[in-house]
Formats: C-alpha cells, sequence, structure tokens
C-alpha cells in the first residue's frame, strides 16, 4: 500500500491503476492485479480522509492524484495566483474550446469558425501541453489535426470530455444580448 502511496505521491499528473500496476511488477518481478491495486486505493483514500491531512486522493484526468482538500482552497488559492505568471488569454481559451467541443479539428476550421489566423495561439496551446497532434488529414495539403490532451482534463478539472458542459448547462438570459422585443 506504502508503494502505491509513493508512486501517486511524486507523479506530477494523475497516475491510472494500470501505471501503477506496470511500476510493481517491473519492481518486484510478479504480477499484480487491478482489483487489488483499486482496493489499495481506496484504503489510502479512506486513510487522508482524517481531518489530520490537509490533502486527499482524487480521481481526477483517468488516474488518481493527491490534491489539496477543498477546505484548504482558499489559501492555496492565493499560492498559485501568487506563482502564476501567465494564465491563458481570451483567444487561447476560444481556440482551447473550439478544440474541445470540435476535435479532431483543423487549423484551418478552428480559424473558419473564429474569424481569425490562429497560429501564434495553437503554438502557445501546444506548448503547454494543452492541445496534441492527433496526425494529419487526408484533406488538400495534408493540415495536421488537433485534439486536447490529458493535461487540458487535468487542467480544468476533468475526467473526459463528457464532463464539459452543454448548451443546457447555460441558462438562456446569459447568452441573451440586447433586446429582442426591438427586432
Amino acid at each position: 500500500m506504502r508503494k502505491i502511496e509513493s508512486i501517486i505521491f511524486c507523479s506530477p499528473k494523475p497516475t491510472s491503476i494500470e501505471a501503477i500496476k506496470n511500476c510493481l511488477e517491473e519492481e518486484n518481478n510478479e504480477k499484480f492485479s487491478q482489483k487489488n491495486i483499486s482496493h489499495n486505493i481506496k484504503n489510502l483514500k479512506e486513510k487522508f480522509d482524517n481531518d489530520n491531512y490537509s490533502f486527499e486522493i482524487i480521481k481526477i484526468g483517468g488516474g488518481y492524484q493527491f490534491l489539496t482538500k477543498s477546505k484548504y482552497s482558499k489559501i492555496t488559492e492565493i499560492l498559485l495566483k501568487q506563482q502564476s505568471s501567465k494564465r491563458l488569454s481570451i483567444s487561447s481559451l476560444e481556440t482551447l474550446s473550439i478544440i474541445a467541443y470540435k476535435q479532431p479539428i483543423t487549423k484551418s476550421e478552428i480559424e473558419q469558425i473564429r474569424g481569425v489566423n490562429c497560429d501564434y495561439t495553437i503554438n502557445k496551446l501546444l506548448e503547454k501541453n494543452l492541445i496534441e497532434i492527433q496526425g494529419k488529414s487526408d484533406k488538400i495539403g495534408r493540415p495536421l489535426i488537433y485534439i486536447t490532451s490529458n493535461k487540458f482534463m487535468d487542467y480544468f478539472g476533468i475526467n473526459n470530455l463528457n464532463e464539459l458542459p452543454t448548451i443546457k448547462d447555460f441558462s438562456e438570459e446569459e447568452n441573451r444580448i440586447g433586446d429582442e422585443s426591438r427586432i
């Protein structure tokens, strides 16, 4: 159980049960069951549920990761705000949302939706590992195809793309511009 705890603790991103299994098997030269690893993770989650700990194990981004408990979110938010030198720009968020909802998608398709050149923004999103290149399209010129990465899911705190908000999640009044009675 401590080895599993150590693996989750030292990983900079969420760690899957499969990755934990591979580490344990490589170190011990024996087979481990995913069921046993899941059971140990459950026990670890219960251990850190105790108020003596300011962190817990959360399932996120297809794996498990140590995160600060929500009651300490204010103080950690202050720290992260102080440490954060760069946030995503509006254009980056717009481009990223287009990729998230329309993926797989090419640069020209993104530009057609946004109405502006996206070279710089796509390069920045690639540098931040929020998107990745899936391959090349069969269209003329064989343009690159972009999709979101696992870091994207981690960044936004979701486990899969089905957790992205839908149009129904937004109230109609928030998205209305102007007075419809004048039309």
